[in-house]
C-alpha cells in the first residue's frame, strides 16, 4: 500500500462512528455527507437558516443520512467529535472556541483535503485575479493533457472526489482567506496574485487578513515553489516567508527568476540568466492588463510542466470566466457587460474601468465590506460618464466622487437606484449609440444576493430581456 493510500484509509478509519457537524448546508458540505456516512460517520447537518429556506438542500442533506440542526440556537450544545466550519463562517467565535475547550477537532473540507490529498497541489490566492489565474492554470494543464481536479473556492469541494485522485494528477485550487486562516498546511505550489484591503466586514483588521493569506506560502517545505506579484507590496513581501523556489512576476519591470512583460507587450520566462519568449499581450484573448498578470502567474505556476505552445494556444482561445467582463449583449448600438466578479474597488479599477479609453455607464454599490472607495472615486471621475449607484455602499461610492479633485458638477452624472431593474432601466436610457454598461460593483452582492454569481445572472437576464 503506497503512502497515499494509507493516509487514506487512515483518515476514513478515523472517523468511523464518529459524531461529525458539517456547520452550514451548502455547497462545500452538502457533498461530504453521503461520503462521511458511508464510512461509518454520524453526520449533523448545521445551519442558521430554517429548513423552508434551504428547501432541497435540506431534503437533500436528510435523503444523504444527515440529522439537521437549524435556527438561531443551531450551535448551542452541540455533542460533537469532529466539526467543519463552512469557509465564510469567521474563525475567530464564541462558539468555536467552546468546541475547541470541549476537545472537538475544529476542521474544514480544504484543510482535511489538503492533509489527505495524493496528488500535486496548486493555491491560488489574491485580492483580485484569483478566480482567472486558477482557471487559466487548469487550463494550461489540461492542454498538457493532464488530468486536472478544479476547486476550492472557485465552485466545488474536492473532499468527495478523493478516492478517484492519483498521485499523477493535479490539483488547481482557489483559496480564500476566510480558508487560509486555519491551514498549516501549504500547496507544492502557491501563487499570491495581489492584496489589497478586503473582507474587512469580516477579519477584525487588515492585519487578520494579510496574515490568513500569508498561510498560502508560511508551511511550503523547500521543494515548494512560491509565486508573488512583484508589483504588488503586500504580495512581494511574503518573500521573506518563502522556504523553496521563489518566482516572482511583473508586467512593469523585468525579474530574474519568473515572468515578465516588456515595454512592447513582449512576455517572457526567465530563468538562471536565461530567457524565453512565450507570447506577445496581444495573443491573451481575454482584454485588460490585469489579465495579463494574471497569465504572467500562471505562466510561473506551471513552468516545466507545460509547453510555451499550449500556453499560446490557451491564451488565444480562452474566452474567460463568467462574470468576468462578459460581454452580455448589444443592443440600439450599446454593449451591456457584466462584472459582477468586481466585488471590490481595486478589481473594478483592474477590470471594467482599464478596458475601454472611452468613457462608460458603470452600475456600482452593493454590500459594504466597510472598504475604501477614495481612490476609485477619482478613477470614475476620469473612466466614466454616468455612475449609476445602488446598495448599502451607494452612499460612500457617491461621497468618493463628489470629493475628488477630478470631479465638476455632471462629470461623472450620479444615478441612484434601488433595484437592478432600476439599475439597468437607468443605464439603458443614459446610453446612446456606441456606449459601453457595466455592471461592475465594487462591492460584494450580500445585501441583495447570495453570492456574485446571482448577482451576475440577474443582470444578465434583465438585459437580455430587453
Amino acid at each position: 500500500m503506497t503512502e497515499n493510500n494509507i493516509k487514506l484509509k487512515s483518515f476514513f478509519e478515523s472517523i468511523n462512528n464518529k459524531t461529525i457537524a458539517l456547520c452550514g448546508i451548502g455547497r462545500s458540505h452538502l457533498p461530504l455527507i453521503s461520503l462521511f456516512t458511508r464510512y461509518g460517520a454520524h453526520v449533523i447537518a448545521c445551519d442558521k437558516r430554517d429548513r423552508d429556506t434551504l428547501g432541497d438542500a435540506a431534503v437533500k442533506a436528510e435523503n444523504d443520512g444527515a440529522e439537521l440542526r437549524l435556527g438561531e440556537n443551531y450551535l448551542d450544545d452541540l455533542d460533537v467529535d469532529i466539526f467543519f466550519r463552512t469557509p465564510g463562517m469567521k474563525f475567530f467565535t464564541d462558539e468555536i472556541d467552546k468546541l475547541r475547550a470541549k476537545g472537538v477537532v475544529v476542521t474544514s473540507e480544504m484543510e482535511v483535503f489538503f492533509d489527505i490529498c495524493p496528488c500535486r497541489i496548486i493555491a491560488v490566492t489574491g485580492s483580485d485575479g484569483k478566480t482567472t489565474t486558477t482557471t487559466v492554470i487548469s487550463e494550461l494543464l489540461k492542454a498538457q493533457g493532464k488530468t486536472v481536479h478544479l476547486g476550492g473556492n472557485i465552485g466545488k469541494p474536492l473532499l468527495p472526489e478523493i478516492e478517484s485522485i492519483t498521485p499523477d494528477d493535479y490539483a488547481v485550487v482557489e483559496l480564500s482567506s476566510f480558508q487560509l486562516i486555519s491551514m498549516r498546511e501549504s500547496p507544492n505550489v502557491a501563487v499570491v496574485t495581489n492584496l489589497a484591503p478586503n473582507h474587512l466586514d469580516i477579519h477584525k483588521d487588515m492585519q487578520e487578513y494579510v496574515d490568513a493569506k500569508r498561510n498560502i506560502v508560511l508551511h511550503q517545505n523547500a521543494f515548494s515553489r512560491s509565486v508573488l506579484n512583484l508589483d504588488n507590496e503586500i504580495s512581494n513581501s511574503f518573500e521573506s516567508d518563502v522556504r523553496g523556489s521563489l518566482l516572482k512576476f511583473s508586467r512593469l519591470q523585468k525579474v530574474e527568476n519568473g515572468s515578465y512583460m516588456a515595454q512592447n507587450g513582449d512576455i517572457y520566462f526567465a530563468k538562471n540568466g536565461t530567457e524565453t519568449f512565450v507570447m506577445n499581450k496581444s495573443d491573451i484573448k481575454i482584454p485588460g492588463l490585469h489579465n495579463v498578470e494574471n497569465y504572467l502567474a500562471a505562466i510561473c505556476a506551471v513552468l516545466g510542466d507545460v509547453d510555451v505552445e499550449n500556453i499560446v494556444k490557451v491564451a488565444s482561445t480562452f474566452g474567460g470566466v463568467a462574470h468576468r467582463n462578459e460581454f452580455v449583449r448589444e443592443l440600439d448600438g450599446v454593449s451591456y457587460y457584466n462584472d459582477s466578479i468586481a466585488s471590490s474597488p481595486t478589481r473594478t479599477a483592474l477590470g471594467t474601468l482599464s478596458l475601454y479609453d472611452e468613457k462608460m455607464i458603470v452600475i456600482l454599490g452593493g454590500y459594504d465590506k466597510h472598504l475604501d472607495y477614495t481612490d476609485l472615486g477619482r478613477l470614475i471621475c476620469k473612466k466614466v460618464k454616468t455612475a449609476v449607484i445602488m446598495g448599502a455602499t451607494a452612499e460612500k461610492i457617491k461621497t468618493a466622487i463628489l470629493n475628488a479633485p477630478e470631479y465638476s458638477v455632471g462629470n461623472p452624472s450620479i444615478i441612484e437606484v434601488n433595484t437592478m431593474e432600476e439599475a439597468v432601466s437607468a443605464a439603458r436610457n443614459a446610453a446612446v449609440p456606441g456606449d459601453k454598461v457595466s455592471l461592475s460593483p465594487a462591492s460584494a452582492s450580500f445585501d441583495l444576493y447570495r453570492n456574485f454569481e446571482e448577482r451576475g445572472e440577474h443582470f444578465k437576464k434583465i438585459v437580455n430581456s430587453l
